[in-house]
C-alpha cells in the first residue's frame, strides 16, 4: 500500500497538464492530497485529473497563467474557494527558450521567458505564502533547472531566469521561516518531456548523445524528478528550507 504523505492536505501543481507537473500531480494524489492541476493546456490538464481519478484520487483543473498577477490570483482564489486550504505548492510551470547567442536573442522571447519562468514563481509565492501564513504553515517547491550549475552556450535568458528562481527560493525561506512555511527549490536535468520527446524524435541519434553525457547513462524519467520534489513538499523533510536539490543523474559533476 502506498504511503499516505499527503493524507488530508491540498496542493497545488503549475504546469500540471504534462511532465514533471503530471506525474508529481499524479503522485501527491496517489499519496492521498486533492489536487489543483494548474496550466494553460485546457485538454491536458483534464486529462491529467481524468488520470488521477481513476486511480482513485481527487484532482482539479485550473486554468492560470502564471505570468499574470490576475490569473495567478484567481487561482489561488479558485484553490482555496474548493478545498478551504492550500498545504503544498510545486510552482513548476516554465518555458523552455530557443538556443541562441545573447547578442542574437530576439527580445521578445527574452520577455516571455523572464515573466513565465521568474515572475511567474514570483507571482505564485506572492499570492501562496499569505494563504500558508494564515493557516499555520506549509510547504513550497519552485523548479529551477541544471543549467543554472554551468554555462552552456545558448542557454543564457533560460539558465538566468532559472538561476532567479534559486534566489528566490533562499529569500522567501528566509522570510517564511518564523511561519513554519518551508520554501525549496529543484535543478532538474535533462527530463523525458513531451517537448523532449518531441526534439529527439526530429534529430535521430541526440538521445543517444545526451545520454552519453550523464554519468548514469540516461536522462531522468518524469516521475523521477516528481519524487524529489514531492519530499521536498512532505514532512520527510521537516528540516530543510532554502535548499536547491541538484536532480541531474550526475551531469554537472565536475
Amino acid at each position: 500500500m502506498t504511503e499516505q504523505r499527503f493524507a488530508g492536505k491540498v496542493a497545488l501543481v503549475t504546469g500540471g497538464a504534462s511532465g514533471i507537473g503530471r506525474a508529481a500531480a499524479r503522485l501527491l494524489a496517489r499519496e492521498g492530497a486533492r489536487v489543483a492541476v494548474a496550466d494553460l493546456d485546457e485538454a491536458g490538464g483534464a486529462a491529467a485529473c481524468r488520470q488521477i481519478a481513476d486511480a482513485g484520487g481527487e484532482a482539479t483543473f485550473v486554468r492560470a497563467d502564471v505570468g499574470d498577477a490576475a490569473s495567478v490570483r484567481a487561482m489561488i482564489e479558485a484553490v482555496v474557494a474548493r478545498y478551504g486550504r492550500l498545504d503544498c505548492a510545486f510552482n513548476n510551470a516554465g518555458v523552455a527558450a530557443p538556443f541562441a547567442p545573447l547578442a542574437d536573442f530576439d527580445e521578445a522571447a527574452f520577455d516571455r521567458i523572464l515573466t513565465t519562468n521568474l515572475k511567474g514563481v514570483w507571482l505564485c509565492l506572492k499570492h501562496e505564502i499569505p494563504v500558508m501564513r494564515a493557516q499555520g504553515g506549509g510547504t513550497i517547491v519552485n523548479t529551477s533547472s541544471g543549467t543554472t550549475m554551468t554555462a552552456l552556450v545558448g542557454t543564457g535568458p533560460y539558465a538566468a531566469s532559472k538561476a532567479g528562481i534559486i534566489q528566490l527560493t533562499r529569500v522567501a525561506a528566509l522570510e517564511c521561516a518564523d511561519a513554519g512555511l518551508r520554501v525549496n527549490c529543484i535543478l532538474p536535468g535533462m527530463t523525458r518531456t513531451p517537448p523532449i520527446e518531441r526534439r529527439f524524435a526530429a534529430n535521430p541519434g541526440e538521445e543517444a548523445q545526451k545520454a552519453a553525457q550523464y554519468p548514469l547513462g540516461r536522462i531522468a524519467q518524469p516521475e523521477e524528478i516528481a519524487e524529489a520534489a514531492t519530499w521536498l513538499l512532505s514532512d520527510q523533510s521537516s528540516f530543510v528550507t532554502g535548499h536547491a536539490l541538484v536532480v541531474d543523474g550526475g551531469v554537472s559533476l565536475p
